[in-house]
């Protein structure tokens, strides 16, 4: 989902409109916007951590959820989607399964589920935190060798936040947050899945939301209409399902793709992924006045391991400069 900025590198100045600092310019800066679009990108994912813990005790079931993360996003994006269908019909199956695993229903129960285990904190460290680990692993499968340096150092760094979070349900053991953090590493490998996928199609935002939306909607109608999965959407409280909507539906499903793809145009990958790394912080400080959460000794050193961790991991070596250039 990396876009490059070749539209506006080809333009002519006064094509491309005025820039930061021009007389006849009042706004922000490009990486202004950059940095906007991640402060809302990161808050979305925190959302959804919080959101994640806080579906047990609302009026919605796990189907409810899904069924607002996946159709709302189809809905507002139709006329677009309708566009784009050659192109994500043409998408291969590898890819395409990859996809719709990795970010569709599997993802989705299992994340839900193991926040309604555990915390918000555990969600939302825990599901983006362990993804350069799962991804590494699936780099090396395919032979593209074992990370080294700082990169290495990133991810012990993860490994060893996600142990800080769970070595104290070990002993005395606690099987219900035990189970939780198990299903959320299970949740967090299967979006590395979907980020290895993502990197296999020639989709740009709009058609990867369309990929992933679509057969995902299907899936979790099908499993409500046939009663593997119960609902109660019909009876939930108009107040959990406004702000599912807005959450899932808007915020995940919809805005936080589309505005981590402009960020990445106006600040680049490294820069982008560094900052979506604040992602388990904000949860960790949202948590606390939104659901009443105080985080515990295995948190407060957890999660700024697990950050730092996915910073370093984020870093990619400077490419070496020959001396004659």
């Amino acid at each position: 989902m990396v876009a490059t900025n070749t539209t506006r590198a080809t333009l002519p100045p006064d094509a491309a409109g005025p820039r930061a600092g021009h007389p006849g310019r009042r706004g922000l800066s490009p990486q202004a916007e950059g940095m906007l679009a991640l402060l809302v990108t990161v808050s979305i994912w925190a959302a959804f951590a919080l959101s994640a813990r806080a579906l047990g005790s609302s009026s919605l079931l796990p189907a409810d959820a899904a069924l607002l993360r996946f159709g709302v996003p189809l809905v507002v994006l139709f006329p677009a989607l309708w566009r784009r269908r050659r192109a994500i019909a043409a998408v291969r199956p590898g890819p395409a399964v990859k996809i719709v695993c990795g970010a569709g229903v599997p993802f989705f129960l299992a994340a839900m589920h193991g926040g309604a285990l555990t915390s918000a904190a555990f969600v939302g460290s825990i599901v983006p935190g362990m993804v350069p680990l799962f991804v590494s692993a699936i780099m090396i499968r395919r032979g593209h060798g074992v990370p080294r340096g700082t990169q290495a150092a990133g991810l012990a760094l993860i490994a060893a936040g996600v142990a800080a979070l769970v070595w104290r349900y070990v002993v005395p053991v606690d099987t219900d947050v035990l189970a939780g953090a198990g299903t959320l590493l299970v949740a967090s490998g299967l979006w590395a899945l979907y980020t290895v996928g993502l990197r296999e199609v020639d989709l740009d935002p709009i058609g990867s939301i369309g990929l992933l939306c679509l057969p995902s909607f299907a899936v979790i109608g099908a499993l409500v209409l046939t009663g593997v999965l119960p609902t109660g959407i019909a009876h939930a409280a108009g107040a959990d399902i406004a702000l599912f909507l807005v959450v899932q539906g808007l915020g995940v499903g919809l805005c936080a793709g589309l505005l981590y793809a402009f960020a990445i145009r106006r600040l680049g990958a490294e820069r982008s992924a560094v900052f979506g790394s604040l992602s388990p912080v904000a949860v960790v400080l949202l948590a606390v006045p939104l659901l009443g959460e105080r985080p515990t000794l295995a948190v407060l050193v957890g999660v700024p391991l697990i950050t730092a961790g996915v910073v370093l991991a984020n870093r990619r070596p400077r490419p070496k400069v020959p001396a004659d250039a």
